[in-house]
């Protein structure tokens, strides 16, 4: 009982923590448009904004632009995790494939995806499989350390048993490796999650006719910095809901460890 009035008084404090920073961070926003004399162009007032965003979503383009998004995120992000998962596995069960894939690996790290991104859109044309494949590469490297991390975490001790117990390989991944990994594993996905968002909108600055990405870059042409600032907040909140679902995830998937 006490624990859990302890759970939800750290949840009020969380929330009221979230509404005091919000609302310091819009009254600095609009003194500083106040104190400078800001014009629109250059830094709309939070109302202004607001009011763009109500335009947005009465005449669809927000949704519109939104959805398309959010589906090459989620699909990027799950196919750089499923990818991740299958490699990670194998690298952290074989040195020998490790210290043959390691060096391409790190080296593909060393090439910010901003670069490769306008080859990829090339490539593979200004349609959301470009898109994919960008997210997916973006999330694919923390996920795969994580797993090899998780996985090679196991104590020797453990393994043991499972072989004593005659075990077999699918076994021991399903009731040993994967909760034991299951940790270090969610926080890799905490940080794919957000970067997904990232490769998403990425791709579509470079090359696209339709997402978040491509609605910013219609309010930059235009010079209507309120759409901008509505393209991104729509990203902010859609990063904050993937790390949210993620938490929710670990609360529920490790609570045996409480």
């Amino acid at each position: 009982m006490e624990n859990k009035k302890k759970s939800v008084n750290q949840f009020n404090a969380q929330r009221w923590s979230i509404f005091i920073t919000a609302a310091f961070f819009l009254l600095a926003w609009q003194g500083a448009v106040l104190v400078f004399h800001l014009p629109a162009f250059i830094l709309p007032t939070p109302l202004h904004v607001a009011n763009r965003a109500l335009r947005a979503l009465s005449d669809g383009s927000l949704l519109r632009h939104t959805a398309t998004t959010l589906v090459e995120v989620l699909s990027g992000l799950f196919a750089g995790i499923l990818f991740a998962a299958i490699l990670g596995y194998f690298l952290s069960r074989s040195t020998f494939l490790e210290n043959i894939l390691q060096p391409f690996l790190v080296a593909s790290q060393a090439i910010p995806t901003v670069a490769i991104a306008p080859l990829l859109v090339i490539w593979f044309g200004p349609g959301i499989f470009s898109k994919i494949l960008i997210c997916a590469l973006i999330v694919f490297f923390p996920v795969l350390v994580n797993i090899v991390v998780g996985i090679r975490a196991v104590p020797d001790n453990l393994r043991d048993l499972m072989r004593s117990m005659h075990a077999d390989r699918w076994q021991t991944l399903r009731l040993l490796e994967l909760p034991a990994a299951l940790p270090v594993l969610l926080g890799g996905l905490r940080i794919g999650a957000t970067l997904s968002v990232i490769g998403a909108v990425v791709g579509e600055l470079v090359g696209a006719n339709r997402g978040l990405g491509f609605l910013i870059n219609v309010g930059r042409g235009q010079y209507d910095t309120a759409l901008v600032f509505v393209g991104v907040f729509t990203l902010v909140i859609m990063a904050l809901s993937l790390y949210g679902i993620v938490l929710w995830l670990e609360k529920h998937l490790l609570r045996w460890q409480d």
